[in-house]
């Protein structure tokens, strides 16, 4: 049955010869799986796969049928182009890293209102933004987090989590201002954040996940973005 939902592309591969299986968190359905067709296609007009790209907003009706793990997509089309995303080398390394995390911690195929409007600020929040976004990817863990069911209170709690676990982290009072103001405060709040500390509050968030989630395993896109971001 034909279905209309808004989407956030998060990843794709490749599928035979000419199209992709595109993994999208949906407003309707959760995170969901679509064969596209004819997106790699040298005969194909358009650059469709772009519509793919990490964290892309998409309006799309679909095939959904809810005893199926892989769908079909009928029609798509960017609900809001990006200008920044995929040009900005920081932004850009940010998208990937965020949809990886995404891609390992969203297992739920059903419709999360809140969660969804959450995704969706927050992408529009790093497409526009100008100044202060420096430690969007930190800020979104931790609010994600809360999301996944186990966000920290407060500052102490997310370091007590950690020596519980045996992971070294002592926060000095520029990290434990940091993090205190990333949980109380919208994206976009400024924070002061040495490139050192933004490192090891990175490194922290991942533990934290992994602590959490025991699926997560390596992420590929951290030395990238610690490098580019730190």
């Amino acid at each position: 049955m034909l279905q209309k939902t808004r989407g956030i592309a998060l990843s794709y591969l490749r599928y035979r010869e000419t199209s992709i299986i595109a993994r999208v968190y949906t407003e309707e359905f959760g995170l969901q799986s679509y064969i596209v067709n004819g997106v790699r296609s040298a005969k194909s007009k358009s650059n469709k796969i772009a519509m793919f790209q990490p964290l892309t907003l998409l309006e799309m009706v679909v095939y959904y049928k809810d005893d199926r793990d892989l769908h079909r997509l009928s029609e798509a089309k960017t609900s809001y182009p990006f200008q920044s995303i995929p040009f900005e080398v920081a932004k850009s390394s940010m998208a990937i890293f965020v949809t990886e995390m995404l891609t390992k911690t969203l297992k739920e195929e059903a419709s999360n209102p809140m969660l969804f409007r959450f995704l969706i600020d927050s992408v529009l929040f790093l497409e526009d933004a100008r100044t202060n976004y420096e430690n969007f990817h930190l800020t979104f863990l931790l609010k994600l987090s809360f999301f996944l069911g186990f966000g920290p209170e407060s500052a102490r709690e997310f370091e007590d989590q950690l020596h519980e676990n045996s992971v070294p982290f002592l926060a000095d009072d520029e990290l434990t201002n940091a993090l205190n103001t990333m949980l109380r405060q919208p994206l976009g709040t400024a924070i002061k954040l040495s490139r050192s500390g933004r490192n090891e509050l990175l490194d922290a968030l991942v533990s934290y996940y992994k602590i959490h989630i025991d699926s997560l395993g390596e992420v590929k896109s951290l030395p990238v973005l610690r490098e580019v971001l730190g």
